[in-house]
């Protein structure tokens, strides 16, 4: 008899290392997007961790959806790559054509939250992230928390943005150290400087 919650069907589900090869990412990725609650999973009475195949093809779906609908991902393995992540759609857009203005050799994408974001990041090398704090679903904190965790992001540049107050921010205590934090209206002179600052650092 199956445990209460268990699909039905055997074929309805995977492993972790099951989804995490079909999806193309590390095993730890695939945990991370388990527990960010990105894939949905349960556990067996044995304590191993099943995958819904559906929330598998979803996010197969979406890759595929994403690549074949920016066609900077082309070029995405040869030019330094910016990811801005900011549940604004304004914010997003004015974050996103300012960057394409500079004279950089960059290119750059958007996602709308931490959830697309680590998404995003699990199947385009990106370089660099520039991510706003406060997010519904998924905060800014916690997507650096996962980003960090995952073994692909491990060299990604972080340049966190926000409206809220630095001391704040400091006093939350959940920001790490070495991530540099700009406020809103950003500064896009400063912002330029440090995005060229890390690409100098990567050639």
């Amino acid at each position: 008899m199956k445990n209460r919650g268990e699909p039905a069907n055997d074929g309805d589900y995977l492993t972790t290392r099951e989804a995490a090869e079909l999806l193309g990412v590390a095993l730890r990725t695939a945990q991370l997007w388990v527990e960010a609650g990105t894939l949905r999973a349960w556990k067996t009475a044995g304590g191993h961790r099943r995958i819904t195949r559906e929330s598998v093809n979803a996010l197969l779906a979406r890759q595929t959806a994403a690549k074949s609908g920016a066609p900077e991902v082309a070029v995405a393995n040869r030019a330094y790559h910016v990811l801005v992540v900011d549940d604004d759609a304004f914010m997003r857009e004015i974050l996103v054509s300012t960057i394409r203005s500079w004279n950089l050799p960059l290119t750059v994408s958007s996602a709308e939250d931490g959830f697309a974001a680590l998404l995003h990041i699990g199947g385009t090398r990106t370089d660099l992230l520039l991510a706003d704090l406060v997010m519904p679903g998924m905060d800014g904190y916690r997507m650096i928390r996962y980003l960090r965790a995952m073994p692909e992001a491990r060299l990604i540049d972080i340049i966190a943005i926000s409206a809220k107050d630095p001391e704040e921010v400091a006093r939350d205590g959940l920001l790490p150290s070495d991530v540099p934090l700009l406020g809103k209206p950003v500064d896009f002179e400063l912002l330029e400087g440090l995005v060229a600052q890390r690409m100098a650092v990567r050639r």
